[in-house]
């Protein structure tokens, strides 16, 4: 007996270890990332943002391209070949054929060149604040979706909490009908409220695997393990902040607003380009001929004459373009001012939804609950008193979380519009 014990206590040892190491390598995968985390990770890993980001490594090549000079041109050409195979001789091809090989340049006035390479570098800085922009939308999205998240698992929370605590309601329900206190029909009331909070808790675990779902999306799917979680409450932050001050670093920071006014640049760098392009280009050579036993070198210039076409079409196009795009900088210019002062607004009336709950409506919720189920399991109230405390609370509950979801959305929000997440 002894010694089949002594067998047996290894291999319960051995069982235990495994056990323990199998339970922290599963606490070890579950991975918890911060909102900050989960924004860094999709600017790096989100695939629609770094396909955005190519854009600017296209403009750069695009300037190369406007770097480039003309290829010379080589011409060659040889004449009066015989057809009979008994003239190819060094008499004839010295005396009788042809040979002429030159070398042509088109030379580029007007600054076409440098024209083409300022514009080229207007529409790559046009196209970093487009990125700069897409970011600042991608920002936006991660971290309302991460408050959607925050906000499931938020209202799985107090599901929880309610299901336990109004099972234990539904136990003492279950003896008091045994012992004859309260009737059949008010225990079935009580059993039809408790598949309410078991129907709740699915719900509110439901919610978050799409809001978790959703944000891995934004993050790039393979960014994050499937069993990710985040890391963070829905909690309320006072934040003091001034119109004038937010409209200043707005106007300051907002990329789509520089956007357009590194638009009107572009657009007068297009302006000079047309009128570069207006002026025509000299194409000149230098060639050899043989001839009749005569070795020969010749020079020529060709240049068009501009009776008709001065590129008028494409300057007067870049004009108007221009206006376009100064009255597009002025239209910016008033949207930001707009999203700023919407922004605003929808954290001052969300900040206050917050400031009623917590000035006392949540704790009147949480005592009339208390009150009506001491009551109730005393036989001072009725069921259906303490059954509507019980829904009163629950509502006050959710909309107080949906309150602090508003809030958090309505501060991103208001960075979102000011262009920076960091408010003065």
């Amino acid at each position: 007996m002894h010694l089949e014990i002594t067998r047996i206590k290894p291999a319960l040892v051995l069982l235990a270890v495994i056990f323990c190491c199998s339970r922290a390598a599963r606490a070890q995968s579950e991975v918890r990332i911060t909102m900050d985390q989960a924004i860094d990770l999709a600017l790096t890993h989100n695939h629609a943002f770094q396909g955005t980001m190519t854009q600017i490594q296209q403009n750069q090549a695009q300037e190369i391209t406007a770097a480039l000079r003309p290829n010379p041109q080589l011409a060659w050409d040889g004449l009066f070949f015989p057809l009979s195979p008994g003239n190819f001789n060094s008499e004839n091809v010295n005396n009788t054929q042809q040979f002429d090989i030159g070398v042509n340049y088109l030379f580029e006035r007007g600054g076409k060149r440098h024209r083409r390479i300022d514009a080229a570098r207007d529409a790559t800085a046009v196209t970093r604040y487009q990125v700069s922009d897409a970011r600042r939308g991608l920002i936006l999205n991660v971290a309302q979706q991460f408050i959607a998240v925050q906000l499931a698992e938020s209202n799985l929370d107090i599901a929880q909490k309610d299901l336990a605590s109004f099972q234990q309601t539904s136990d003492i329900a279950a003896y008091q009908y045994k012992a004859g206190a309260i009737s059949e029909g008010d225990l079935l009331k009580i059993k039809l409220q408790l598949l309410q909070f078991q129907t709740d808790v699915s719900s509110a675990k439901l919610a978050k695997v799409q809001a978790l779902a959703g944000l891995r999306q934004l993050l790039g799917y393979n960014a994050v393990p499937g069993n990710f979680d985040i890391e963070g409450e829905l909690a309320y932050q006072p934040l003091a902040v001034n119109l004038d001050d937010l409209d200043m670093r707005a106007l300051r920071l907002r990329p789509d607003l520089l956007e357009a006014q590194q638009g009107v640049h572009a657009a007068q760098s297009q302006i000079a380009l047309a009128k570069a392009n207006g002026k025509v280009d000299l194409t000149s050579g230098l060639g050899y001929s043989h001839i009749a036993g005569q070795n020969t070198m010749d020079i020529n210039f060709s240049i068009p004459l501009p009776f008709f076409d001065r590129n008028q079409g494409e300057i007067a196009r870049t004009r108007f373009a221009l206006t376009q795009a100064q009255q597009q900088a002025d239209a910016a210019n008033d949207q930001v001012l707009t999203d700023v002062r919407d922004a605003y607004e929808a954290f001052l009336t969300s900040q206050q939804v917050v400031q009623l709950y917590t000035s006392g409506y949540l704790k009147q919720a949480q005592d009339s609950r208390d009150i009506s189920e001491y009551a109730y399991k005393r036989g001072a109230v009725s069921l259906l008193d303490f059954l509507d405390a019980e829904r009163s609370y629950r509502a006050t509950q959710l909309a107080y979380r949906q309150a602090l979801a508003d809030y958090s959305t309505a501060i991103e929000q208001l960075e979102a519009a000011v262009g920076t997440r960091t408010l003065p």
